[in-house]
């Protein structure tokens, strides 16, 4: 599995606003955090059971992070460094994730600890064809700030994809890659929560 992490605080860079709202309005941010029925209304997670597993996990309170939005896709477009697998297909996409904790938020060097330790916690897991990308981002938190002063802080956009020679078999492998993710943050929840 292809693991790496990067930072994207650039001028043109992506960048995320807290709670967020489609232009239209048909989609919006949903604190599932606080209010887990909420999953259910998540499309994404609706179509696929692995990922509604997946955010029902990351936004327990056992763990350190809560999602902030989400999108699933399958592609037959592989990037150079993804041919390696000699794949046809890649199916996934990305799972945006801001830190509960208010000071983590705002810190560069927490973002880079945290994205180190998970590389560490991934590249421990067995090889398969797979990819997962952390990019540190930039975020503008409105919520619970002072009216037109956002408060700035950073999150997570976690890239995984499974690759194979199918649809199907891309997918397995994403199911496997999105497990071990979650695996790999449930063990620095708990590393957080004993101190460490």
């Amino acid at each position: 599995m292809q693991v790496d992490f990067s930072v994207e605080l650039g001028h043109g860079d992506e960048i995320l606003e807290l709670p967020w709202s489609s232009a239209d309005g048909s989609t919006h941010y949903r604190d599932l955090k606080h209010f887990p029925d909420l999953l259910l209304e998540i499309e994404e997670a609706n179509r696929f059971p692995e990922l509604a597993e997946f955010l029902e996990t990351i936004n327990s309170r056992a763990s350190i992070f809560e999602s902030a939005k989400c999108d699933v896709w399958v592609s037959s477009e592989l990037h150079p460094e993804e041919e390696i697998f000699g794949a046809t297909h890649k199916f996934g996409g990305y799972i945006d994730l801001v830190c509960s904790d208010l000071i983590s938020r705002v810190s560069l060097s927490d973002h880079e600890k945290m994205a180190r330790r998970l590389i560490e916690l991934l590249q421990c897991a067995p090889e398969i064809p797979a990819s997962v990308e952390f990019l540190i981002r930039r975020c503008y938190f409105t919520q619970g700030s002072t009216p037109g002063e956002p408060i700035e802080g950073l999150y997570f956009t976690s890239y995984i994809f499974g690759l194979g020679d199918n649809e199907e078999l891309a997918r397995r492998q994403w199911s496997i890659a999105l497990k071990l993710v979650e695996n790999a943050i449930r063990q620095i929840s708990a590393l957080r929560d004993d101190g460490r």
